[in-house]
């Protein structure tokens, strides 16, 4: 293969969260992508096949190669034929902020009892859309004129930067949208990888951004991801590099003792920041499908949230009781206020109106739309 150089860390230089896989499925059309040589590279000795029925899929090719092991998983690089550019998958009957979604790829290597990815892909076959020329392509056609701005990230369907250390993927991402300062990128993640910091040619353009929780949440229900302070210090080195950052306290849990919980993970949080640092901060309470509450059940001992009051809310899903719901924003908010995070500078991902207004005072219409607000604050420090 051409196109590709071997000078990147190989498979024993790999951080504690990302085991190596167990196999890489390749589909044929990316076998010489430039992707695909940079993964094999940084995975000497890890066993690949070409994905040669594309009618079975991958899940059926790789059902004899799992082992069974504790976060083991199959790396999938796939020759991605859909619309790389996308909006958020939200429902008319909450306020959506109308994120744009950079679909890079599909699934996470790490295992959060909640996560809504489990439902949405129900195996451990991570995907990673090889063919980036064609992502590229998609992008100059859709950014351009640039006079229109868009709000984007690559954090919907797989952490943004949990395979960054063997696929480079934002890395190539950030430095081609330099030619773009009308796209403002968020890069979402639960885990520590700033590699991608020296190929930003604006720092005003790309937020670097962490889901924030509980230390008890943290500890308990997302292994693999790093801690609360790492992720505080991590954020605090890009704001000192001039990012602002973006926060989500999402999901946010009921448990026992949860008020000192959030309390001290806000106490962490303005350790490390400053209010101004930071971009935009969301609250967003835990909410289910039905796939994903079977799950939970079956990981009882760990996932003992899942017996909490819920209800099933106007899309499908289920959501705490919203007395409860309302309590634990309001207390959020509060010591996020008490701190000097302006309260314009927070939002509520996938509620109601009503929510806003009881616990902030105001509704999404009142600041000229959620998307428009959120875009003002992406691009405007």
């Amino acid at each position: 293969m051409a196109g590709f150089t071997v000078n990147t860390p190989s498979v024993h230089d790999l951080p504690a969260y990302l085991s190596p896989p167990e196999h890489i499925l390749i589909d044929p059309e990316v076998l010489n992508a430039q992707l695909t040589g940079r993964v094999l590279s940084r995975l000497p000795g890890i066993p690949w096949s070409l994905s040669t029925d594309q009618r079975s899929g991958p899940r059926a090719q790789a059902s004899g190669i799992d082992s069974g092991k504790q976060n083991s998983f199959i790396l999938y690089l796939k020759h991605y034929k859909g619309r790389f550019l996308r909006y958020c998958p939200g429902t008319r009957n909450y306020n959506c902020c109308a994120y744009r979604i950079m679909h890079i790829g599909e699934n996470c290597p790490l295992n959060c009892s909640y996560c809504i990815l489990k439902a949405y892909f129900q195996d451990r076959i991570i995907k990673v859309w090889a063919n980036q020329e064609d992502l590229f392509k998609e992008l100059e056609l859709k950014l351009r004129p640039g006079n229109r701005l868009f709000r984007a990230g690559t954090g919907e369907f797989t952490d943004s930067l949990a395979l960054e250390p063997l696929t480079g993927y934002t890395g190539d991402l950030v430095q081609f949208l330099g030619n773009y300062p009308n796209v403002c990128l968020e890069l979402k993640s639960k885990i520590i990888n700033l590699s991608w910091i020296k190929k930003v040619s604006d720092p005003s353009r790309v937020l670097p951004a962490w889901s924030v929780n509980s230390q008890e949440i943290i500890k308990t229900q997302e292994q693999g991801s790093a801690g609360l302070e790492e992720r505080m210090r991590a954020a605090a080195g890009c704001a000192a590099q001039g990012f602002r950052v973006c926060l989500h306290f999402d999901p946010i849990i009921h448990y026992p003792g949860w008020e000192k919980g959030y309390a001290l993970a806000v106490e962490t949080i303005f350790d490390y920041l400053r209010p101004e640092n930071i971009a935009y901060l969301s609250l967003g309470s835990f909410r289910f499908m039905p796939e994903l509450e079977k799950m939970l059940m079956r990981d009882e001992s760990r996932a003992t949230y899942i017996y909490n009051e819920f209800i099933t809310g106007l899309d499908g899903k289920k959501r705490l009781f919203l007395p409860l719901r309302l309590k634990q924003f309001a207390f959020i908010a509060k010591h996020l206020k008490d701190k000097g995070l302006l309260d314009r500078h927070m939002y509520f991902c996938m509620e109601s109106s009503y929510v806003w207004t009881k616990v902030l005072g105001y509704t999404p219409e009142d600041l000229g739309g959620l998307d428009r607000h959120l875009l003002r604050l992406s691009f405007d420090p």
